[in-house]
């Protein structure tokens, strides 16, 4: 008879160093990561899988596995290493990857057994084979980025948050733009890949809750393939929001056949007020005198905007606090994430600031865009955007300011105010 083959136990982990978690706490919306549950599902079946979340439960490291594979952002990598350090300890090999592995190959590749540079499709596969003979590398690299043409649906049984969506999936991969403080384009090469439209219908149809997740970097790359995916998941009668470059906004058929589908709101890059800060980190193609029309078009087709805000650039001065939070008033605008501008290495920015001598640390556990400023900004003091970050979290989310924006584009009002409250009593209560 033929031997059995022996049940290997893998730990996959979602890292969120403590923290982070704490940083987060402020923000209301912390939606499930998709890459662990995306990853378990090309693990062979034999395997025993357990997945962590670390938002939800913290790491037992007496846990009795063959094989522990972590993903993890810039700010969480010192508690990662710390994480590794422990399972190695007592002889269990761990493997890194996600987003500041890729970044910086060399450093983790000293706390680790093995370590994933760039996407997984084909390498992870190619490694559980090799760890299954005995005989696998300490680094697999993806040399260039991999088709999503046979994706699997992620492992629905390995979604463990509560983040007040039924579901999240993926359609696309990457962003054809290369902004210069993004690390995207450093990841996934400025190659954009798309998943067969009629795959992305049936996974988004196989969630039996109404609220969905598109965890696109930008859904809007290649607006012909948008469409056809938002005809073909019309008839399921969900709702859904994702991330999408401006540009969507000058596309009156993407907005109607979005809204169509169930779309509820779009987070829009709009990073900042300034002409001159977007042209500075080449991101020039946001037009900063188009951003009132288009964001008053995307309200007319009952779509809510959650814009992403950087402060920090260098041709911000000090007032770019209050002209920032001026235009998002009187624009209307739902929902902002602010965020300080970060340099994360690998990045050209951060390698700009590095060659500046502008760089204040290089403990990752700081990059976390909200409560510390890690470099030199050029026209005003650390101190000084850390508090203009926090005033216009304050100014956003008061009393005022939610009438003010509510009243002035009510999209989605019935859930955009609950919504607001509840930020404004997170970072009241999280916040400083």
């Amino acid at each position: 008879m033929p031997e059995k083959a022996q049940r290997r136990r893998l730990l996959l982990i979602t890292a969120s160093s403590p923290a982070i978690q704490k940083v987060r706490r402020a923000r209301v919306l912390n939606f499930q990561q998709i890459t662990m549950p995306y990853l378990a599902a090309f693990v062979p079946k034999q395997w025993e899988v357990t997945h962590i979340d670390e938002a939800i439960t913290p790491v037992d490291v007496t846990r009795q596995v063959d094989l522990v594979a972590i993903t993890f952002h810039t700010p969480s990598a010192p508690h990662v290493y710390e994480l590794a350090a422990q399972f190695r300890k007592r002889g269990i090999p761990v493997a890194l990857g996600g987003p500041h592995v890729t970044l910086v190959p060399d450093e983790a590749q000293a706390q680790a057994d093995v370590i994933f540079v760039g996407e997984a499709e084909l390498t992870w596969p190619r490694f559980l084979n090799d760890f299954e003979t005995g005989q696998y590398a300490p680094r697999y690299v993806s040399e260039s980025p991999p088709a999503l043409d046979d994706a699997p649906m992620a492992c629905k049984e390995l979604y463990h948050r509560h983040d007040y969506t039924a579901g999240r999936l993926f359609a696309t991969r990457g962003c054809a733009y290369g902004c210069d403080f993004c690390a995207l384009a450093v990841m996934y090469q400025r190659k954009v890949r798309k998943r067969p439209v009629a795959s992305v219908a049936e996974e988004y149809a196989s969630f039996p809750g109404k609220v969905i997740i598109f965890w696109d970097d930008n859904l809007a790359n290649d607006r012909e393939y948008a469409k056809e995916l938002f005809r073909a998941i019309t008839p399921h009668r969900k709702w859904w929001s994702s991330q999408a470059s401006i540009q969507a906004g000058e596309d009156e058929e993407f907005l109607e056949l979005a809204a169509r589908s169930g779309c509820k709101q779009l987070f829009i890059g709009l990073e900042s007020i300034s002409q001159a800060s977007m042209n500075e980190v080449h991101k020039g193609f946001n037009r900063v005198e188009n951003y009132a029309r288009i964001i008053e078009r995307i309200h007319a087709y009952g779509i809510a905007v959650q814009a992403g805000i950087v402060f920090g650039f260098d041709s911000d001065t000090e007032t770019i606090f209050d002209e920032t939070l001026d235009f998002l008033e009187s624009a209307g605008v739902q929902n902002v994430t602010f965020n300080m501008l970060t340099p994360y290495p690998g990045t050209p920015l951060y390698r700009r600031l590095e060659a500046e001598g502008r760089i204040l640390t290089r403990d990752w556990s700081k990059y976390n865009s909200r409560e510390d400023v890690v470099f030199q900004p050029r026209h005003m003091e650390p101190d000084t955007l850390l508090e203009g970050y926090r005033s216009a979290n304050r100014r956003f989310y008061s009393a005022e300011s939610i009438t003010r924006r509510l009243s002035h584009s009510p999209v989605g009002l019935w859930w955009s105010l609950p919504l607001n409250i509840a930020y404004t009593l997170a970072f009241r209560y999280h916040g400083k």
